[in-house]
């Protein structure tokens, strides 16, 4: 992959937070294409009857500036409002740059967001000919999926801070405990990895992480030749999906020789702990970093960012097939594909 600064980013100033009050709905005026978007996450307010999609927070869209999160809403996945921010990072924390990859989750009564930032002159130990620096999840709450969000635990980051981590996501198992699962950046590791981190009911460090796997465990991944030597393994955007069997299943993305790639991975007993078996790719054409949800009608659907640089959501049906995930067919009436790209 590029050296780790291209990825994601996206140059953001001081932050304020400028909310339109929720009864006032703008008017939709957007469509998918016209859609600037990276690492999206959607949330289904089937209350509010609207598709909520959260993304970094771009001033010249939102009118907002600085760091955060943004928010485009739709009630029919195809015409879509102008973006409002609902998350201003306060300037005052550790971190610099980053408001990757956020994702909003319904914990506890609460809403819950998981975002990424880092400070690329807050170096941690090297390793070997590579720099690594400070980079992790942090988490922020407000009552209402359209925030405002304030950070927790003075915006320090989910997993201890001498680990480089990112995308963070929550996922709770059978059994009522919340775990965060995320990625380990290759720039710390080398192979990154997906690891998991139990937490507390207040979705704080529990224990220790453990690693679930590590990229090039996919026969298709392929290492990067960095400027330092090394071949960099990716692994980006965790999310974790029980089929109607009872299987766990991760989607989960990195790098083949062409381009980025909308993988999944099954639990081989069942748990989250693991082994973790690769399984085919479900879409190439430089996509990933996807997420499930479920339309208001209940059919399965996927939506990912294609391409790499200057992203825009691609929206899929999917099949919950058992033991694995499969697509249907992609929507490129909503998403303004041309034509369709699959697998």
């Amino acid at each position: 992959m590029p050296v780790d600064r291209s990825r994601r980013a996206v140059a953001l100033g001081a932050a304020a937070l400028a909310l339109a009050p929720v009864a006032a709905r703008a008017q939709p005026s957007l469509r998918l294409p016209n859609m600037p978007l990276h690492d999206p996450f959607m949330v289904v307010d089937e209350t509010a009857g609207l598709y909520r999609l959260y993304t970094a927070n771009i001033p010249r869209l939102s009118g907002t500036p600085g760091l955060g999160t943004m928010m485009y809403a739709s009630r029919d996945l195809l015409d879509w409002e102008k973006p409002r921010c609902v998350f201003a990072a306060p300037t005052d924390a550790w971190f610099k740059g980053g408001a990757w990859a956020p994702e909003v989750h319904l914990w506890k009564g609460r809403w819950w967001l998981f975002t990424t930032f880092h400070d690329e002159a807050a170096a941690l130990p090297p390793v070997g000919r590579r720099k690594p620096y400070r980079r992790g999840t942090i988490l922020a709450v407000a009552d209402s999926p359209e925030g405002p969000f304030t950070v927790v635990r003075g915006g320090e980051p989910v997993a201890s801070k001498d680990l480089m981590t990112l995308d963070g996501t929550l996922y709770v198992a059978p059994d009522g405990r919340p775990w965060s699962v995320y990625s380990r950046e290759w720039l710390q590791v080398g192979d990154g990895a997906i690891e998991a981190l139990p937490l507390t009911d207040d979705l704080a460090a529990a224990g220790p992480p453990r690693t679930l796997f590590t990229a090039s465990q996919a026969s298709w991944a392929d290492g990067k030749r960095q400027p330092e030597g090394d071949l960099a393994y990716v692994t980006d955007g965790p999310q974790l999906f029980t089929t109607r069997t009872g299987q766990l299943l991760m989607l989960w993305s990195s790098y083949d020789k062409d381009g980025y790639v909308q993988s999944q991975a099954q639990s081989m007993s069942g748990k989250l702990e693991g082994p973790w078996a690769q399984l085919p790719p479900l879409v190439r054409h430089d996509s990933g970093h996807g997420m499930l949800f479920r339309r208001f009608d209940g059919q399965l659907m996927m939506i990912v960012h294609r391409p790499f640089k200057n992203a825009r959501g691609k929206l899929y049906e999917m099949r919950d097939a058992g033991d694995r995930l499969e697509i249907v067919r992609q929507r490129i009436d909503l998403d303004g594909d041309a034509r369709e790209l699959v697998g």
